[in-house]
């Protein structure tokens, strides 16, 4: 059994993956690549990688619903409205005992505390673009993101931590 994740835990990891560069062929790349491990794994998922507020990479999976990408629509906007993963916004309004629409005063038909929304920031400019995942549990959406990032080498994070 693993341990629950934190959200010191989730903005520790937040911090390590910084990108060096992210355009829209990185936006392609990255989006290519969940898709491939969704693939590789049957995962029902829909998959979204933005530049800014635009979409420059989406797919449905094989088994996604129709309320997916609606689901990945609103994880984004809490990634572009916090600057943090949605994974973090979730766990930190948890541990706050606070609902985060009515503590932000967000409408819940655009924003929504489920992990799978991760802002992708680059090193000296800060956040440029959002990849959002949505048809599993939030926190293995949010480790789809992870997953793809690591394997593509876009991030710094160290594995050995």
């Amino acid at each position: 059994m693993t341990t629950p994740l934190t959200a010191a835990d989730v903005l520790a990891e937040e911090e390590r993956l910084i990108l060096e560069r992210f355009d829209y062929a990185t936006a392609w790349a990255l989006g290519a690549r969940m898709q491939a491990i969704a693939a590789a794994e049957a995962l029902p998922v829909a998959i979204e990688v933005c530049h800014g507020a635009t979409v420059v990479f989406f797919c449905l999976m094989p088994g996604a619903t129709p309320d997916n990408p609606d689901w990945t629509r609103r994880k984004r906007a809490v990634a572009l409205r916090f600057h943090h993963s949605s994974l973090y916004m979730r766990l930190t309004c948890e541990a706050q005992g606070v609902d985060m629409n009515a503590r932000y005063r967000l409408p819940p038909a655009d924003f929504v505390a489920s992990g799978g929304a991760i802002p992708l920031r680059v090193r000296g400019t800060g956040v440029v673009g959002v990849a959002a995942v949505s048809g599993l549990p939030d926190t293995a959406d949010h480790a789809l993101i992870v997953r793809a990032l690591m394997e593509l080498g876009l991030s710094t994070r160290d594995e050995s931590e």
